[in-house]
């Protein structure tokens, strides 16, 4: 049986080995860069490594029965790590399109899941596109709606909420992922995540973040969007109001919507999130959904009088507060601030947290930290909706967190982030001080950038003109709800940027801002 090999060339060609090559290279359209997104909207190398393996099976050029070459020899030939080889291989296995067995290696399923909604050799194996769809009135709107304001672009430089993936410890990762898979995944992912995983979480939010809680209190979730809709829809009506901060991530105000709340936006200035303010524009809310560590996306830290305040609040009107803590533990100066949840006594406080924007975006997991009164109700919810994260991962973020690599990460990641944060900082200065203001924050994946006084500025048009120069960036306007209240600014994640880099990328944007002015 002959065996076929993938060499790597630029990310955008999957192509057999020039000893025996097939009658056609394996196409993958993956865009410029790793960053970008492939086939099906994946913008994971493992999901594009998939789609290309499932396109080269049905396409014939890999036949049933055909044995794969090893997961190490695929990993070489793509210049990846073996651990994405073997997530995009357990995908397909757990689809029915690859099977495995002992000895045997992985081979092409006898018969593909297509095979049973269209017979082998019949022209056209995808259905004709349909007419444009009529859509819902909320259907049209989610549609029209931009997602994450000024959606990034694909170039790399200045994205917001990327880590650095130059520092991930790929090898660690590696090894655990390579331990889950001999091992094999459950037979029937727990609704509310792997167990290993909520202890794991559980140890380390109690010991690192001050979060006092235990496993069963712990639920692993697909996103944090998800955590605030499931929670959204279990407490409260249709049409109730819910609190949320001005300026803020427009996310969680399209997940609230999708669950039918009426959101409230609270202006916040340097003390935070003040409930007597929120309390004034409506007094009838029962939810509040806060960053009181740094609010995103301008850093304001909730002082403790608001704190307090707040907590009151929730507990005297019987109202819910979900605190994101997505990346509270990235503070440069002094220890991270202690969440909201350490000080609640009367269990009001949600406390929801993301792996995937401090460790590794293609994870797409997060996690809630409950009451007990609140578990059943979740895992009841989850269980009919079938709407739990991937079990894919978790098992291998268990042993991470268990082993302490988790918390060696963040104090590695702390100390390099300051340090780019800082060149950032400089940089700006000599490179940008005539267009925009970068000061520099105490925490956080990114800075604030601001005109300078008097100058003309829209932060739409500038984010254009940086991306066709090849830095993506993100305006600060849309953060607003209110158009009146909007500032004008953009937004620079420098977590994710080389400190070489740094200096080529401010360069290329003070050119292109030159050029809108």
């Amino acid at each position: 049986m002959r065996k076929i090999r993938f060499s790597r060339t630029d990310w955008t060609t999957l192509k057999p080995s020039p000893r025996r090559p097939p009658a056609l290279p394996l196409q993958l359209d993956l865009g410029p860069s790793p960053g970008g997104y492939g086939p099906g909207g994946h913008a994971s190398l493992h999901g594009r490594v998939r789609e290309a393996l499932r396109d080269a099976i049905l396409s014939g050029r890999l036949p049933p029965g055909e044995r794969l070459p090893s997961s190490r020899t695929l990993a070489e030939d793509l210049d990846c790590a073996r651990g994405t080889i073997l997530l995009a291989i357990e995908h397909l296995v757990a689809e029915g399109y690859l099977t495995t067995r002992p000895g045997s290696g992985t081979r092409v399923a006898d018969t593909l899941p297509d095979d049973l909604l269209v017979p082998r050799g019949v022209a056209g194996r995808t259905a004709p596109s349909p007419g444009a769809p009529v859509l819902s009135r909320r259907g049209a709107s989610l549609a029209a709606s931009r997602g994450e304001a000024g959606d990034a672009p694909i170039p790399d430089a200045f994205a917001l909420g990327r880590p650095a993936l130059d520092a991930f410890p790929r090898e660690t990762w590696a090894r655990l992922l390579q331990a889950e898979w001999r091992a094999g995944p459950p037979a029937h992912p727990h609704p509310l995540g792997d167990p290993r995983l909520r202890r794991a979480l559980a140890a380390y939010l109690s010991a690192g973040r001050g979060v006092a809680c235990s496993e069963e209190a712990v639920i692993v979730t697909a996103s944090i969007r998800q955590s605030l809709r499931l929670l959204a829809e279990l407490l409260l009506e249709p049409g109730e109001a819910a609190y949320l901060e001005e300026p803020g991530f427009p996310g969680l105000a399209h997940a609230l919507s999708a669950a039918g709340l009426r959101t409230v936006p609270v202006p916040c200035g340097a003390p935070g999130f003040s409930i007597a303010q929120a309390q004034s524009l409506d007094p009838g809310a029962r939810l509040a959904v806060v960053t009181p560590a740094q609010g995103h996306p301008l850093g304001a830290t909730m002082s403790l009088e608001n704190r307090l305040a707040l907590l009151a609040w929730a507990e005297a009107r019987d109202g819910w507060i979900v605190e994101d803590d997505y990346d509270g533990e990235y503070r440069y100066a002094g220890r991270p601030l202690a969440p909201l949840h350490a000080l609640d006594r009367a269990g009001r406080v949600l406390y929801v947290g993301s792996v995937s924007k401090v460790l590794l975006p293609a994870l797409q997991m997060s996690y809630l930290v409950l009451p007990q009164t609140l578990v059943e109700p979740v895992r009841r919810a989850l269980t009919g909706s079938g709407g739990f994260a991937s079990i894919l991962g978790q098992g291998a973020l268990a042993r991470f967190i268990a082993e302490g690599h988790f918390t060696a990460h963040l104090r590695r990641t702390r100390r390099l982030y300051g340090q780019r944060q800082a060149a950032l900082v400089a940089s700006a200065r000599d490179h940008l001080g005539d267009v925009l203001e970068v000061p520099p924050r105490d925490g956080g994946m990114h800075l604030v950038a601001r005109p300078v006084a008097g100058a003309e500025f829209d932060d739409r048009r500038a984010v254009g003109a940086c991306a066709r120069a090849g830095i993506a960036t993100t305006a600060l306007s849309p953060h607003f709800t209110d158009a009146a209240r909007a500032e004008q600014g953009l937004l620079l994640g420098y977590a994710s940027v080389p400190e070489r880099a740094i200096v080529p990328a401010v360069r290329r944007m003070a050119e292109a801002l030159r050029t809108v002015r």
